[in-house]
């Protein structure tokens, strides 16, 4: 997702008052489920999205689909947001909040593509290889599974990549047997 510069001064704001008021744990797991929410229903986003609808609506539909779930802080920023005619961007700021948080806490998320599920010892190398690379973070896996990869894992840790995949190697070798240097003699 593309998040919106905007969205991240929601966020801050949010990730600052919740600091303020010894709430971050449970407003982080509040932010993950209206991100998990509004990627799980279309339906939610087009209404989030929709000028026919009016504010007054919105933020009583925001409240029925979360009630009970979510904190007072969380259930009050969101209804600034539909105040401020940004409600559009709440699933944004949801992922932004994510960022940020883990920014903080020093969390950085490797994803892992593998043509078959990791067992736990390639998890461990996986995790040791990271935090290698990225000393004092926690490492956290995010993992997904490509058959298309024949086999081995590529690694992508921000915008760095690792590339062991069998298919990698399968093109770099016809890329090489394509620059065939021999000629024959004449």
């Amino acid at each position: 997702m593309n998040i919106a510069p905007v969205a991240y001064r929601y966020a801050r704001s949010l990730m600052e008052l919740a600091q303020e008021k010894g709430v971050l744990a449970g407003v982080h797991e509040d932010m993950r489920l209206v991100s998990a929410t509004c990627a799980g229903s279309r339906e939610l986003l087009v209404l989030l999205k929709s000028p026919v609808v009016k504010a007054d609506k919105k933020d009583r539909i925001l409240e029925q689909v979360f009630a009970g779930k979510i904190g007072q802080l969380t259930n009050g920023f969101m209804g600034v947001l539909v105040r401020k005619g940004r409600e559009e961007l709440l699933p944004h700021v949801a992922a932004a909040f994510e960022e940020l948080y883990k920014q903080q806490r020093g969390i950085i998320t490797a994803e892992v593509v593998s043509a078959t599920p990791l067992n736990d010892a390639a998890r461990a190398k996986v995790r040791a290889m990271a935090e290698k690379q990225h000393p004092g973070k926690t490492i956290e896996l995010e993992e997904k599974v490509d058959p298309s990869l024949i086999g081995g894992v590529t690694i992508r840790i921000g915008d760095e990549q690792y590339d062991g995949s069998v298919s990698r190697r399968l093109s770099d070798l016809r890329r090489e047997f394509s620059k065939n240097p021999y000629l024959p003699k004449i």
